[in-house]
Order: C-alpha cells, then sequence, then structure tokens
C-alpha cells in the first residue's frame, strides 16, 4: 500500500438526464478529517452519502467537494390558462352583441396577459433518483482520482522521506564511532586540562586520573541514545513500506527522534561529537516537515 499525501484535485464530468454536471474535488494538509460539500439547492440530500463514501476513502485532510449543475435542456413550458381564456371569450362575447367589431384574431388572444403561462419544468421523481445514482457514481469516481492523485505525490514524499532517514542514520553511526566517546581520549583530554590549570603535570595520580575520567564518560555515555536512534531508523523504514495511513504514527516516531538527538547534544563532550549531534538534529526537523503532508 501506497503513502498518500493529503494534497490533492480531482474533476469529474458528465451529462445525464439534461444535466451537465461537474465534480471538482480538493484536499489538503489537516490533523483529521473535515469533509465540507457546496452543493446546488435541491441537491442537498446528496451530501451524506458523499460524506460517507469519502470517509471510506481517506482518513486525514481539509477536503471541500463542489457540485455544479448546469440543465441543458429547456426548463421552462408554456400552458394556456383556461380559466383566464374563459374569461376572455366571454368578454368578446358580450362586446359583439352591443358593437360590431371585428372577429379576434389568435394572436390577439394569446397575446392577452394571463392566457399564456410559462411553468418551470418538474423532474419526476424516478428521473430524480436516477440522477442522484448518477451523481453519487461521478462523486465515487472523482474520490478515486482524488486518491490517485494524492498517492502519486505521496510516492514522491516517501522517496525524500527515506532520504532524511538514511541521513539519520549515517549520522547515527558517526556518532557511535566518534574518537571522543572513548574513556581513554577523555582522560588523555581531562589531563592536559588539568596540567594546564595547575601547571603539575608531574604530581597527578594517573589512577585517580583513569578513574575521573571513566566516571565522566559513564555520565557521557551515548550507548542508549544511538541503540534507540538505530531502532527508530528500523521502525520509519517499516512504517514506510507498509505505507497506508502512517501519518501521525510517524510523527510520534520523529519526536522521539527529536528527544534522543536533544540527549545526545546535551551529553556530548567533545565539539565534533557536538556538530554531529546539531546535524542529527537538523534531518530530524526535516523529516518532520515532511511528515506533516502525508495522511
Amino acid at each position: 500500500m501506497g503513502l498518500q499525501s493529503m494534497t490533492g484535485f480531482a474533476r469529474m464530468d458528465g451529462f445525464d438526464f439534461g444535466y451537465r454536471w461537474t465534480w471538482e474535488m480538493r484536499s489538503v494538509n489537516g490533523k483529521g478529517l473535515d469533509i465540507r460539500l457546496r452543493l446546488p439547492g435541491g441537491f442537498e440530500r446528496l451530501e451524506i452519502p458523499v460524506k460517507e463514501r469519502a470517509s471510506k476513502v481517506f482518513s486525514r485532510g481539509n477536503c471541500s467537494f463542489t457540485l455544479t449543475l448546469q440543465r441543458e435542456t429547456p426548463s421552462t413550458t408554456l400552458k394556456v390558462n383556461e380559466r383566464v381564456l374563459d374569461a376572455v371569450i366571454e368578454a368578446m362575447n358580450l362586446i359583439s352583441l352591443k358593437i360590431d367589431a371585428t372577429a379576434p384574431t389568435l394572436d390577439g388572444i394569446l397575446a392577452i396577459r394571463g392566457v399564456i403561462e410559462s411553468a418551470d419544468t418538474e423532474d419526476d421523481p424516478e428521473t430524480l433518483a436516477a440522477l442522484d445514482a448518477v451523481l453519487i457514481a461521478g462523486a465515487e469516481a472523482a474520490l478515486s482520482a482524488l486518491a490517485s492523485a494524492r498517492e502519486a505525490e505521496g510516492d514522491a514524499i516517501r522517496t525524500v522521506l527515506a532520504s532524511h532517514v538514511d541521513r539519520i542514520e549515517a549520522l547515527t553511526e558517526l556518532a557511535e564511532t566518534n574518537p571522543a566517546r572513548r574513556p581513554e581520549v577523555i582522560r588523555d583530554r581531562l589531563q592536559k586540562q588539568i596540567e594546564d590549570l595547575i601547571g603539575a603535570a608531574p604530581v597527578l595520580d594517573q589512577q585517580r586520573l583513569y578513574q575521573e575520567a571513566v566516571l565522566i564518560a559513564t555520565k557521557a555515555d551515548i550507548r542508549e541514545e544511538i541503540d534507540r536512534l538505530r531502532a527508530h531508523v528500523g521502525q520509519a523504514r517499516q512504517m514506510l513500506a507498509a505505507g497506508g495511513a502512517v501519518g501521525r504514527r510517524l510523527d510520534f516516531l520523529a519526536q522521539e527522534f527529536n528527544r534522543e538527538s536533544n540527549t545526545l547534544c546535551s551529553k556530548s563532550n567533545d565539539k565534533d561529537l557536538t556538530a554531529i549531534g546539531l546535524d542529527l538534529k537538523a534531518a530530524v526537523d526535516q523529516l518532520r516537515e515532511q511528515i506533516q503532508n502525508i495522511e
């Protein structure tokens, strides 16, 4: 299963039952799943089924779905208002009894206000039900296209995340092999510092000096941090390989990476090891920044 980005766009068009319709779907980063629909008047009934289908496809992201409808067939019809027509004919008959006038023409009668009325054409329930089914199917196709778009971007992000994990692993190994971690190096550095401080190198107790160096080395030992960093690297690679909605789990893992790198820096007793720790923190920050983009 691939990783999904939370960013994507999809569009689906169709023409059915006299309507031209278009679904446009967008999604951006979000802590949870937030779905908002903009539907034409009278089609609010589609909101629940579309949301239900979207929640089966996505688990995170702020999603905006818009449906536009345009009726391509005439939406109005003309009809004769028989009540008005009867009243007009009756009036004309009464007038013809009193005066000698030319008989009215059909055009003249139809031109009288109220004789002809326009009315909106209403779809029958069967047509509306069929149209709803088509629009929901179109929404499903758009959701599938949106998921594909998010997966395509997710694949690119997976490559970036993997490179950051590789960098973290390489820095962890550099810290592991750093010479400053060896007790004898700590001892020599401590001895040099004391010599410079008191100028009494000949009277130093070498055994006591070694014991102090071992104590300092123990306090500054980063063995546990390195072991945990290695374990986190393995977990991150497993999640990236498995795919799916692993964004929250990876974000938690990035926090653990950050905790270990902070501890490594605080325990460092050498400028080179400190530099490695700072590079490690930078790599972890880059990892966490990219993690915010995936589902």
